[in-house]
C-alpha cells in the first residue's frame, strides 16, 4: 500500500508525525521514532519567553501575566537553552532521513520572531507555531485576539522561507473564517487542529487547583474530526489532526475527513515507539479490505463538502440519537 503523503510541501513516507513532546527532545529518542517508521517529527517546543530571555534581562519577565513565568523559564532554560535547541535541529537532520519540524510556543509578535531565521539556518524543514491564545481578557475584543495571529506570521515569514504551520486553538467565535483568512495571506502552509492545553482541575479535599489528565484519550478525537471535515475541502491549506488519535482507525477517520497527516503523542507514550508500526499495519489492512491503494484514494471522502450528510458535522444539539435515554 502507498502510505506516502505531502504535508506543507514535505514528502512524508506515511502520515504519522510524532508531535512536540519529550519523545522528540533528543537525537536518540528521535532515532527510535524513525526506526519504527515515523513519517516526520515535531521537536519539543521552545517557548517565546525562552528566546526573549536570551535577548533581554531577566527583570523584563514582569511583563508576563502568569506568576510562574520567571521560575519556570529559569528552570526550563537550564537544560533547554537556545544553543542546545539549534544543535538538536542540526544533529537530528544528520541522523535521520525524515522531515524535522521545529516548534515555538508563542503568544505575541515581540522581538523573538527574528529568531526564526536561526531555526531555518540550523536546518529545520518547517516551523510549527503553537500560538496559545486564550480569549479570557475582558479588555480585548475578538478582533484584537485574532490580529495577533496575523502579526506573528507576518513577522516570522519575513525572516524565513521554510513552510509554516499554525497549531490552532479552537477558542474562536469565527474559527472557520479566521483559518480561511490566515490561509489567504499565503504565508501559512498548514494548520494543526487542535492545540491541547493544560486543563485545570480542582482537588476538593485539599482545595487547590491541580492538573487534569496529561495524556489524551480516544474520546478526544471528535473535536478535531469535526473541524477537519468542515474545513479541509474549503480552505486551500494542508491540515494535520492531533489529540485523541490512538490507533489505525483514528488515523483513517482523520484522512477520510481530509487530513494530510496526523500528530500522535499519548499513544506512543503508553505503548512505546513500536506501536507506530502497529498503527501503520492497521491502516494497510483496512485499505486492502476497502480496495484502496493509496491515501489519496480515500482522503476527504467523508469531508463535509463530499459527504451526503453535511449537516452531521454541523449539528451540535442532541436530537434523535439520545431519544428515550433517561
Amino acid at each position: 500500500m502507498d502510505l506516502k503523503t505531502n504535508y506543507m510541501g514535505l514528502e512524508l513516507k506515511n502520515p504519522i508525525i510524532i508531535g512536540s513532546s519529550s519523545l522528540t527532545n533528543s537525537v536518540e529518542s528521535i532515532k527510535k521514532m524513525v526506526a519504527n517508521n515515523a513519517g516526520a517529527i515535531v521537536l519539543k517546543s521552545l517557548f517565546e519567553e525562552q528566546i526573549i530571555n536570551e535577548i533581554n534581562k531577566p527583570e523584563n519577565f514582569n511583563l508576563y501575566s502568569y506568576p510562574e513565568s520567571i521560575d519556570y523559564i529559569k528552570h526550563y532554560t537550564r537544560e533547554h537553552n537556545i544553543s542546545n535547541y539549534l544543535k538538536l535541529i542540526g544533529d537530528s537532520k544528520k541522523a535521520v532521513d525524515i522531515p524535522v519540524i521545529a516548534s515555538i510556543n508563542c503568544v505575541s509578535d515581540k522581538e523573538w520572531t527574528a529568531f526564526a531565521k536561526r531555526i531555518e539556518d540550523a536546518g529545520a524543514d518547517a516551523l510549527e507555531l503553537n500560538i496559545s491564545i486564550l480569549p479570557s481578557d475582558f479588555n480585548k475584543s475578538s478582533e484584537e485576539n485574532e490580529k495577533i495571529y496575523f502579526n506573528i506570521i507576518e513577522k516570522v515569514k519575513s525572516e524565513i522561507s521554510i513552510p509554516i504551520s499554525i497549531k490552532m486553538t479552537r477558542y474562536s467565535a469565527g474559527l472557520s473564517q479566521l483559518i480561511q483568512k490566515l490561509c489567504w495571506t499565503k504565508k501559512v502552509d498548514g494548520f494543526v487542529l487542535f492545540n491541547r492545553y493544560y486543563n485545570p482541575d480542582i482537588d476538593i479535599e485539599k482545595m487547590k487547583v491541580i492538573s487534569s489528565n496529561v495524556f489524551s484519550t480516544p474520546d478526544e478525537i471528535y473535536v478535531s474530526l469535526r473541524w477537519i471535515a468542515l474545513l479541509s475541502n474549503n480552505v486551500e491549506c494542508d491540515f494535520a489532526a492531533t489529540t485523541g488519535i490512538h490507533d489505525g482507525a483514528g488515523v483513517i477517520k482523520q484522512i477520510l475527513a481530509g487530513a494530510k497527516a496526523v500528530q500522535i503523542v499519548s499513544s506512543i507514550y503508553k505503548n512505546g515507539p513500536e506501536y507506530i508500526s502497529t498503527i501503520l499495519n492497521e491502516i494497510e489492512k483496512w485499505m486492502k479490505n476497502k480496495n484502496f491503494n493509496s491515501l489519496n484514494d480515500f482522503r476527504g471522502k467523508m469531508s463535509s463538502k463530499k459527504s451526503e450528510h453535511t449537516a452531521d458535522f454541523e449539528r451540535i444539539q442532541f436530537m434523535k440519537y439520545f431519544d428515550g435515554i433517561q
